[in-house]
């Protein structure tokens, strides 16, 4: 287990998932863009790159051969397989940037949200919920990624992903987008003010202060 605290490295790790089509993606993006020191670890995927996306930006997308030759040398601390591709998070990119003081979001589903928990003594774990089905069948069709097939396929996995909610400690419903934005940025700031926190940053004032 990585021994990550908030009182022995600067940065804190965040763990957000949510069931696909729920609009994790497009806040996570407005979040980065509206604060600092923060960053959306960026996994490894066998995937297809689409349209508009980048390498080294979105993913790091590699075959499938290579991908399993990570897993054999232990260089994921979580993956994961999702609708037939594979996906997984280094252990190096995530030590490295904590140890930075740059707080890191996971951006991964359920299954490796358990993983990085056993590895990892201190994470904050977020779940990200839509205002109905009816809505998230709404915003898959409207996002024009996938096939009527693979929006069917995400669909009949929204309730195995749903009722993972309990294991996460806040919960997010994403209707008003702007709210919910309101509601993430207000977690990482508190989080950011606490004693062993505020003290790393400010320890020299503090000690002056004290004088």
């Amino acid at each position: 287990m990585f021994n990550h605290s908030p009182e022995t490295n600067c940065g804190m790790l965040y763990i957000i998932s949510a069931p696909s089509g729920a609009g994790k993606t497009s806040l996570l993006k407005a979040l980065l863009e509206e604060t600092d020191l923060i960053e959306v670890s960026v996994s490894y995927t066998t995937r297809e790159k689409r349209a508009g996306e980048r390498e080294g930006v979105d993913y790091h997308y590699i075959s499938q051969e290579r991908f399993k030759q990570m897993i054999d040398d232990e260089q994921f601390i979580e993956h994961a397989e999702v609708f037939g591709n594979y996906y997984g998070t280094s252990k190096r990119q995530i030590k490295e940037k904590l140890k930075a003081g740059i707080d890191i979001i996971l951006e991964i589903d359920w299954q490796g949200a358990q993983q990085v928990r056993k590895q990892f003594d201190c994470c904050t774990n977020v779940f990200i919920i839509p205002p109905s089905r009816r809505e998230l069948l709404s915003r898959l069709q409207e996002r024009a990624q996938d096939s009527s097939e693979v929006i069917e396929q995400r669909m009949d996995e929204f309730i195995e992903q749903m009722s993972h909610y309990d294991e996460f400690e806040y919960l997010i419903v994403n209707d008003q987008f702007s709210h919910a934005l309101g509601e993430l940025k207000a977690l990482i700031y508190a989080f950011r003010l606490r004693q062993s926190s505020q003290c790393r940053r400010h320890q020299s004032l503090i000690d002056a202060l004290l004088v």
